[in-house]
């Protein structure tokens, strides 16, 4: 049986395609082996956000010729789409396929081994105009899924290459995402995360048939499961929206919406399509129809031409509007976008400070969201035990007592919990199973809790119903 090895880089949209391309070999003949064993086959799966993401790549990619010069290495993702002649330069390449191309990749890899030489495979994204399907049923090592709904931005933001790599706005069939859904919850998977390179633009490409039209079509799966927006921008969510929200039974209280910066000159120089007064008024509309919505967001730090007083206002109004988490990147030069030929260029110790002011403010903003809810109940998908997590978490309770019995993961509104099991109950019967917690102590990273009670159990997959698993808080 020949064999195929796997490493991904850069966001959820490229972990779903590596599964999805992982599917196509698997139906192929094809075994699955560790990255750093020898293999017959290396797929990397690229990023390009940053040049950060285009070294990286190249480090993978030489490392896998390393590991058997004999293999066929396959460099596919958005480094491979926006410079293919760069990527098959490296030694060792013998296919660059572009992001419209995944699903036959399979197919040029036979072509390589066949005719012996090294080849592109890499077009104009920009004239891709259907979204490329690839079934993904279930997820290795995963207690959540992704279920990615569509491809490329239309938005063309300065700071931002993803247009190039991804293309525009390509959405998946709503047939087709309800029964990569139905595939999914049938799996046992208790979280279903909708993702995509611009997931609120869900729609854009059809007509009459949006996110907010989705997001109903889902609730009325009958299995037990929540969902869970990955990113949707302000602009995006009217009044529909909220409406479906508000009613929802399966949607969790949390929404990632990128702010990037609160300053109006700012965001007219990033191309973003509202103003800090339009993004305000769309918070507070959300809030008086979701109490408790924890919110999370996006922040550049640095932009080309962002004086002091844009990032003061920046900072106050992240402050005012108590954003349960803040993503803090420090604006990075990127070539082939607008914003690198800008002048006025922010000095890097400038951006430095400015970043450590605002990641301190994320961290406080943070532990004043999760102390709310001190005595309450959340609903967690336990995701693994404590002392196999990740670092942050295994660092905090490295000097807990009872951490080989605890288990941590997320609650609907974003906050990680751990807790510890109950005496007598197998840790893995519970990962990926809905929990009850109490919350006991809170702070800006791993909350502690209480277990209350199993909700969902895989022995049953109708135990739970649907208003068990929706993501909304209780009291």
């Amino acid at each position: 049986m020949p064999t195929v090895a796997f490493h991904t880089l850069g966001c959820k949209v490229n972990f779903y395609d590596t599964e999805g391309i992982w599917q196509v070999f698997k139906h192929r003949g094809y075994e699955q082996v560790p990255f750093e064993e020898k293999a017959d086959v290396y797929v990397v799966n690229t990023c390009t956000v940053t040049h950060t993401g285009d070294k990286k790549s190249r480090q993978v990619i030489r490392r896998a010729v390393r590991t058997n010069p004999d293999a066929v290495v396959v460099v596919t993702g958005c480094y491979a789409q926006v410079a293919p002649d760069e990527v098959a330069r490296i030694a060792g390449v013998d296919l660059v396929i572009g992001n419209d191309q995944k699903s036959k990749i399979v197919d040029h890899v036979e072509r390589v081994q066949r005719e012996q030489h090294p080849y592109q495979s890499v077009g104009n994204i920009m004239k891709a105009d259907a979204f490329e399907e690839l079934d993904v049923p279930y997820f290795e090592e995963r207690s959540r899924a992704n279920l990615k709904i569509q491809d490329g931005c239309n938005n063309f933001c300065t700071f931002c290459i993803i247009p190039r790599a991804r293309g525009l706005i390509r959405s998946r069939k709503p047939e087709n995402v309800i029964a990569q859904a139905t595939k999914l919850a049938q799996a046992g998977y208790r979280e279903i995360v909708l993702t995509g390179i611009h997931t609120g633009g869900y729609g854009t490409d059809f007509e009459g048939y949006r996110l907010a039209d989705l997001l109903a079509d889902l609730e009325r799966i009958e299995l037990p499961f929540r969902i869970r927006i990955s990113s949707i921008e302000a602009s995006e969510i009217d009044d529909h929206v909220i409406d479906v929200l508000g009613r929802s039974q399966k949607v969790v209280n949390h929404l990632h919406i990128p702010l990037q910066a609160g300053s109006d000159a700012v965001l007219r120089r990033m191309h973003r399509h509202y103003t800090v007064a339009e993004y305000a008024a769309k918070l507070e509309q959300l809030r008086r129809a979701l109490p408790d919505l924890a919110i999370t967001s996006d922040v550049i730090v640095g932009f080309p031409g962002e004086t002091d007083d844009d990032f003061e206002n920046t900072y106050a109004f992240v402050e005012e509007q108590c954003f349960s988490q803040i993503h803090v990147f420090p604006y990075s030069q990127r070539r082939g976008t607008a914003a690198a030929k800008f002048g006025d260029q922010v000095a890097e110790d400038v951006k430095h400070g400015r970043v450590t002011r605002m990641i301190e403010l994320s961290e406080r903003l943070a532990e004043a969201y999760a102390s709310r809810f001190v005595g309450r109940h959340l609903d967690v998908i336990a995701e693994s035990p404590v002392i196999s997590a990740d670092e942050e978490t295994r660092r905090a309770f490295a000097a807990h007592p009872e951490k080989g019995r605890m288990l941590v993961g997320y609650a609907g509104n974003y906050l990680r919990v751990a807790f510890r099991a109950p005496e007598g109950m197998p840790l893995e019967s519970l990962v990926g199973e809905l929990i009850r917690v109490r919350v006991a102590e809170t702070g800006s990273g791993v909350q502690q809790g209480h277990f209350v009670e199993q909700l969902t159990s895989a022995d049953d997959e109708h135990h739970a119903t649907t208003a068990s698993v929706n993501g909304r808080l209780t009291s």
